[in-house]
C-alpha cells in the first residue's frame, strides 16, 4: 500500500522552505520537494519522448519526432568529437554523456514553466545545489571508473607527473572539477529565476519577457558547457595519453 503524509505550510517553514525548495509530503518518512516532483514528470515526458521517436525508426525518417532528435543528437556528436579525440571515443561515451545534455537542458527550460519555483510541485532541479552537485559527482566517478577500466592500474601515474610532488595539488584538482561543476550550472540557473521573479514583483507585464528569452539561451549554453567539460574529463581520462 503506498502512504503519502501532506507536510503543512507551517511545517515547511520549520524545515527553512524557501525558493520552493521545502518539502511536499512525505512517503515513509521520505521527504518529497517540488525538485523532486519535477524531475519525476521530466523523467516521464523524456521517457515518452524518446519512446514515441524510437518505436519505429526509419532510415529515412518521415517521423518528425524523430528528425527533430537526430538533428539534435547529431549536432552535439559532432561537438564531442573534436574535444574527445575523435568519432570512436565520441561514440563510446555519448549515451552518457548525451543523456547528461538531454536532462540538464529539460531541467533548466523547467524553469520557465508559469510559476517554476514558486507553485508547489515545480521547480528547476538545476536551481538546486543537490542536484548538480548529484550530476558533478556522477561525472566524477564515471572519470575515473573510465580511466581505471581502460588503463588499469597504470591510470593512477598521471596523478605524479610531471612531478611526484605535485600528488596534492594533482588530487585537489580532481576535487575541484565537480565542484566547479555544480558550481556552475546551479548558480547560473538559480541566478537567472531570481532575476526573473525578481522583475514578475516589480512589473508582472512584458518587462520580464526579454529575461525569459535570454533564459531559452543561458540554459542552452549550460547544458551544453556542462556536457562539454564532462566529455573533456571523460576523454582525458580515457584517452591513450595524457
Amino acid at each position: 500500500m503506498f502512504f503519502a503524509t501532506p507536510v503543512f505550510a507551517a511545517e515547511a517553514a520549520e524545515h527553512g522552505a524557501e525558493h520552493g525548495v521545502g518539502p511536499l509530503f512525505s512517503i515513509f518518512g521520505l521527504e518529497v520537494s517540488s525538485v523532486v516532483t519535477t524531475m519525476w514528470g521530466l523523467m516521464i515526458i523524456l521517457f515518452l519522448l524518446s519512446y514515441l521517436a524510437t518505436r519505429k525508426l526509419e532510415k529515412i525518417p518521415e517521423n518528425r519526432l524523430q528528425n527533430a532528435m537526430e538533428l539534435v543528437l547529431e549536432l552535439l556528436f559532432k561537438q564531442l568529437s573534436p574535444i574527445m579525440g575523435g568519432e570512436k571515443m565520441a561514440k563510446r561515451y555519448f549515451p552518457l554523456l548525451g543523456s547528461f545534455f538531454i536532462l540538464i537542458l529539460a531541467s533548466n527550460y523547467s524553469g520557465l514553466l508559469p510559476g517554476a519555483g514558486k507553485l508547489p510541485g515545480i521547480q528547476a532541479p538545476t536551481s538546486t545545489l543537490s542536484v548538480t552537485a548529484g550530476l558533478a559527482i556522477v561525472v566524477f566517478i564515471s572519470t575515473h571508473y573510465f580511466g581505471v577500466k581502460t588503463k588499469g592500474i597504470g591510470y593512477f601515474k598521471h596523478f605524479v607527473q610531471p612531478l611526484p610532488f605535485l600528488l596534492p595539488l594533482n588530487i585537489i584538482e580532481e576535487f575541484v572539477r565537480p565542484l566547479s561543476l555544480s558550481l556552475r550550472l546551479y548558480g547560473n540557473i538559480f541566478g537567472e529565476e531570481m532575476v526573473v521573479a525578481s522583475l514578475f514583483a516589480l512589473v508582472p507585464l512584458f518587462v520580464p519577457i526579454p529575461m525569459m528569452l535570454l533564459g531559452i539561451l543561458f540554459g542552452l549554453i549550460q547544458a551544453f558547457v556542462f556536457t562539454m567539460l564532462a566529455a573533456l574529463y571523460i576523454g582525458t581520462a580515457a584517452a591513450e595519453h595524457h
